[in-house]
């Protein structure tokens, strides 16, 4: 078995699953595993070989189970930015964890991982079925958030002064290598907590998690954007709408929005380069594009062009993330300005929904998704797994080791599917510039 995907366990399970005494449920076994990479090739080459092709633990209740419910406390974090069904993740980890196991104290703590801290901005508040009843319909986190963390034996301390057993996480990649950090201090400690991630990241760019909770909802509402600059483009003579996404490093935002609603002439992710000016760059494409059809559009997630920034203007936010240039007023300045030069006078009509994507409730399709999330980290924790997020993978909800996820990135791959798929549907050539 590769250790990569190996999850650690706080040690001998032999608790007997309430849930079984409520509802006979399907319990799973750890050997029920969705291998990483389904080509038959692949499988073959790896047999062939003599290995067993890479995979993850499938997620799901166990029984038996490692915590005693009725003397559990848990504990919520949200972290970051805000995103589409934070409230909605929090309420279904309650609702399980009360309902399906029969936890009674849980504490969901203020502010992100500041909530931790000595001099922490807020004390933690006690989470019950009542106080999250509807919250799902609501956008943001009722838990707040925040972005870095006070050192990590410090906010051990307060779990351990809180008498936590388990802690859920709900945020990006900075939240995730804070978790992991909590989860080893607690290992060199010999303690028996439990760490359990749920990924929030609105730029679907974590490793080994196909989909993000909140990445549909923003595609939605990203799309809604979209119409409205084509609407405007369409408006005047020469018009150019331009839509700032977000996707720092990883522009499935923007592509996904340029496949969904089939206006979008350029769209400009940070995983293909390209230029402005020159030859073939998107100046010239688009005066073209004006010349025949009167009126264009572009969609530039938020890491699209950095080239065109120093790096002296970008700084690194408290979570570690490099704060980026603004692509979408560069464009909006810069473009009729060069097409005057040109010869040719134009309106750009600019749309930057990023807060109001952030801040809003999540979607149907996207509230789903959450309760399955959330339903499952407590699943994972309960049986006690530990140092673990839950994944997404051909499907399935998968247990994804927090060691695995190093530094990488989920990016577009510009030789495969989806960026070939964008790339008929725009138009557009394969490289600009």
């Amino acid at each position: 078995m590769n250790q990569r995907f190996t999850i650690e366990n706080l040690g001998k399970t032999v608790v007997g699953n309430p849930i079984s005494d409520i509802d006979p449920a399907h319990f799973l076994d750890d050997s029920e595993r969705i291998v990483m990479d389904p080509r038959a090739a692949e499988i073959d080459r790896c047999f062939k070989g003599g290995l067993f092709p890479e995979s993850f633990e499938v997620a799901g209740s166990r029984n038996p189970i490692f915590f005693e419910p009725a003397k559990v406390t848990a504990a919520i974090v949200t972290c970051g930015g805000l995103c589409p069904g934070l409230n909605a993740v929090i309420r279904s980890i309650v609702l399980q964890l009360h309902h399906r196991y029969g936890v009674r104290k849980i504490h969901g703590i203020r502010y992100g991982y500041q909530g931790l801290a000595k001099k922490a901005p807020e004390g933690p508040l006690l989470l019950s079925p009542e106080n999250v009843d509807d919250i799902h319909l609501r956008g943001g986190s009722i838990l707040g958030s925040s972005r870095g963390a006070p050192p990590v034996p410090e906010m051990l301390d307060a779990l351990v002064g809180l008498g936590v057993d388990m802690l859920f996480t709900i945020g990006g990649d900075g939240t995730m290598r804070g978790a992991l950090a909590i989860h080893e201090e607690i290992k060199r400690r010999k303690l028996a907590i439990a760490v359990v991630g749920i990924p929030k990241t609105i730029d679907n760019d974590i490793p080994f998690v196909r989909r993000s909770f909140g990445f549909e909802t923003a595609v939605d509402i990203a799309c809604q954007a979209v119409h409205a600059a084509h609407t405007e483009a369409l408006g005047v003579e020469n018009g150019i709408g331009v839509v700032k996404l977000m996707g720092r490093e990883s522009g499935y935002i923007a592509a996904n929005a340029a496949l969904a609603t089939g206006h979008v002439n350029f769209c400009l992710v940070p995983e293909v380069p390209f230029s402005i000016e020159g030859e073939h760059g998107l100046l010239g494409l688009l005066r073209t594009r004006l010349k025949h059809k009167k009126h264009a559009l572009i969609v530039a997630a938020e890491g699209a062009g950095q080239q065109y920034f120093a790096a002296s203007e970008r700084p690194r936010d408290a979570s570690g993330n490099i704060k980026m240039g603004d692509i979408g007023i560069l464009l909006k300045e810069r473009l009729p300005v060069l097409l005057k030069n040109a010869s040719m006078a134009v309106s750009v009509k600019y749309i930057d929904p990023s807060y109001i994507i952030r801040a809003a409730a999540a979607n149907p399709a996207d509230q789903v998704f959450c309760n399955k999330m959330a339903q499952n980290a407590v699943h994972a924790a309960m049986a006690g797994k530990t140092g673990l997020l839950i994944g997404y993978w051909h499907g399935r909800m998968t247990h994804v080791p927090l060691r695995a996820l190093g530094n990488e990135k989920q990016k577009i791959n510009p030789d495969g599917e989806l960026w070939q798929t964008v790339l008929e549907t725009t138009g557009q050539p394969p490289r600009i510039g």
